[in-house]
């Protein structure tokens, strides 16, 4: 088998990248461990930056998305019982939106479909090869078969516990951080409980009221890195949430819960993100917790940079960009940890705190929901940093 870019992975960044340089003329292979059932109704993150919901809209994959999004204009953070809105709007004049990960996949696998390009699903014993050579290779297992793609470049979009990053593994270092602390996330039959997403910090730990559609909810508790999730019945929950979402605001909203797991919170990053003819993107290359909701923004902001660099190549003999793939992401890349990073220690409560650290972050607290400048920097952070060509 020949193309000119073998994509690893049908995630949102193997399935943006395959699109962007489908648009731009450029063959692709695209290869996904999984069924096409699972990756389109396995729950993700579900918040869209405006600039990866621009990307989705301007290629021709964002019908369903401009009917179907909740457009969210601001969040709230709350603490002390008292609920403080960040109005985006009013201090970056842009939005972010809820729009399922799984939803995306879905559009995405039916452009791909439609042009009829190979997209391979449920292969097994994928291994790369040559990637210092001119034609890098990808041997897989599909149907009981074993096959080959020759190539010119490979795109490692198989996401943390893919092969892709593994098989560079002597060639890059990784940088790695683990917090003290786990969310215990559900999905319930309810409606959300405010029109945009609460932050709140508690003297209990940590809350999130998010949503996925106008009738599920989505929430997450801080809990202990150790917790079972069989110590947690619905009635628990409930009354877990009830306790650190109560004060200002509406009474939260309950129903069934029809899904509950406790979620590890780490930040990872590989640099560099490239070998060879090997470059990751997405969560191949690095995690972020999730309390800012970058995973699947900061995965499409990969690929854009990379789908520019193949274009580069194929279209001028230009090869200055793909040298620079992983500078230029890493720069945003590691401002993107800094702001989750910050997110989730503004907000979670850790086991050591003393009471000086507790006092020093209620007030860190006060300051961003109270000074303009503070609320600034969670915006122009929460809706989405600039490439650096925009």
């Amino acid at each position: 088998m020949r193309t000119k870019v073998a994509i690893i992975g049908a995630g949102p960044a193997g399935l943006v990248l395959a699109h962007l340089l489908h648009l731009e003329g450029i063959d692709t292979i695209v290869l996904e461990n999984r069924s096409r059932p699972y990756i389109e109704h396995r729950l993700r993150a579900g918040l869209l930056e405006q600039g990866s919901a621009d990307v989705l809209i301007e290629t021709g994959v964002g019908e369903r998305l401009l009917k179907e999004r909740m457009l969210h204009q601001g969040v709230f953070v709350k603490f002390r019982g008292e609920m403080h809105r960040i109005d985006f709007q009013d201090l970056v004049g842009k939005s972010v939106m809820i729009y399922p990960q799984q939803e995306v996949v879905k559009d995405l696998v039916a452009a791909r479909l439609g042009y009829d390009e190979p997209l391979y699903f449920e292969v097994a014993d994928v291994a790369v090869s040559d990637l210092t050579g001119p034609t890098p290779k990808v041997a897989f297992t599909a149907d009981g078969r074993t096959q080959v793609i020759d190539c010119d470049f490979i795109a490692g979009c198989d996401g943390f516990y893919g092969i892709s990053r593994p098989s560079i593994a002597a060639h890059v270092r990784t940088f790695e951080r683990e917090y003290p602390f786990a969310w215990l996330g559900i999905l319930a039959e309810a409606h959300p409980t405010e029109d945009e997403l609460v932050y709140t910090h508690h003297e209990r730990g940590f809350a999130l009221l998010t949503m996925r559609t106008p009738t599920l909810s989505r929430l997450y508790l801080q809990c202990p890195r150790e917790d079972d999730i069989a110590h947690w019945p619905d009635d628990r929950i409930w009354e877990e949430f009830r306790l650190r979402c109560a004060g200002q605001g509406k009474k939260l909203s309950e129903g069934p819960i029809t899904q509950k797991g406790i979620t590890d919170m780490r930040s990872f990053v590989t640099e560099p993100m490239q070998y060879g003819r090997l470059f990751l993107a997405g969560d191949a290359a690095h995690i972020v917790p999730p309390t800012a909701a970058k995973g699947m923004n900061l995965a499409i902001a990969d690929v854009r940079v990379l789908a520019r660099a193949f274009t580069a190549f194929y279209k001028s003999g230009r090869s200055d960009l793909l040298e620079s793939y992983s500078r230029t992401c890493l720069r945003r890349i590691w401002k993107i940890q800094r702001f989750s990073w910050w997110v989730t220690q503004l907000l979670h409560r850790f086991a050591d705190d003393n009471e000086f650290d507790q006092r020093r972050q209620l007030a860190d607290i006060d300051y961003v929901t109270s000074s303009r400048a503070g609320r600034m920097t969670w915006a122009e952070n929460y809706v989405g940093l600039p490439m650096e060509w925009e």
